[in-house]
């Protein structure tokens, strides 16, 4: 979009605008101003004798279209519409997003302060301040973690206590500010390929609790502790700085299957979670963080 900034754009767009609704006009003119009564038929036939006529608009559905032209002008002079002409109100969305800012920081500004002097543990025993960061869940953060804050695939559970950076309330603000960036790089190639990975799979499973293949995972234990514990740690507990899940707890963010275990071995996996410091205040970002703080505690 930037090679359309310049203010002949503007222009551009008022004068096709102005021109579309002169056009309609002379148009609905046009086909209003013939005589009425049988105006003949326009020559068109079909299955021999059914023949098109060429009659006026009715008078009801030429107001109509009357109606619609007035309004178009009335709305284009009112509003924005004619280019970069901001109309006689001067509206703007971004305008209208900020008076309710405004007004919202008027109205629940108080309360929010009076949570923002409290640490994040007495917030998230409070029933009015989880009955207000719940309202801010479901606006922000649900799309991606499910209105219950269960997650899915490829989207953590927060309900749980199985945290990629951390649980607690410091670890948990960080994430909502300032976003989160998750890549596990692809190891087929280092391991050997599909076969290695597999070694690694049954190893996760014996150290994570599950049935395994005992043989392979003898064979992938050394494979994992050179090339995996750099970042998941020599027991496979992970690291909260970094964001390495824990592997021993059988909690898998990209699908606990064999498919999608070894999928994530060899092909790796990129996560983003977006900061939100840009458009939620510090006493917004409070009272999420002692929101999703409670869903755990």
């Amino acid at each position: 979009m930037s090679d359309f900034t310049h203010d002949a754009w503007g222009l551009y767009v008022a004068v096709i605008t102005l021109i579309s609704i002169v056009a309609c006009a002379v148009l609905l003119f046009g086909l209003s101003s013939r005589g009425s009564g049988d105006a003949g038929t326009t020559g068109h036939v079909w299955d021999e004798d059914l023949e098109e006529g060429n009659h006026p608009l009715p008078r009801w559905w030429m107001w109509l279209f009357v109606i619609t032209i007035v309004f178009g002008v009335a709305y284009l002079a009112l509003y924005p519409g004619l280019g970069s002409h901001a109309g006689y109100f001067n509206w703007s969305s971004s305008g209208q997003y900020q008076a309710e800012q405004a007004s919202a920081v008027a109205q629940h500004g108080p309360v929010i302060d009076k949570f923002l002097k409290q640490d994040i543990k007495t917030v998230a025993a409070d029933p009015k301040a989880r009955e207000m960061g719940q309202r801010l869940f479901l606006t922000y953060c649900a799309q991606c973690h499910g209105s219950d804050a269960g997650g899915s695939r490829g989207f953590p559970n927060l309900r749980d206590t199985d945290w990629l950076y951390g649980g607690e309330p410091e670890a948990i603000r960080a994430s909502i500010m300032e976003g989160r960036n998750g890549v596990m790089p692809p190891m087929g190639g280092a391991l050997g390929g599909e076969d290695g990975a597999r070694d690694v799979l049954e190893y996760l499973f014996s150290i994570s609790g599950r049935p395994s293949d005992g043989l392979r995972a003898f064979r992938g234990k050394p494979k994992f502790e050179t090339i995996c514990a750099a970042c998941h740690g020599a027991n496979g507990k992970g690291n909260p700085q970094i964001g390495a899940p824990n592997l021993t707890d059988d909690v898998w963010l990209h699908g606990g299957s064999n498919t999608a275990i070894i999928e994530s071995i060899t092909k790796g996996r990129n996560g983003a979670m977006p900061a939100h410091k840009g458009f939620l205040d510090e006493g917004k970002i409070h009272l999420l963080t002692a929101y999703v703080y409670g869903l755990s505690h």
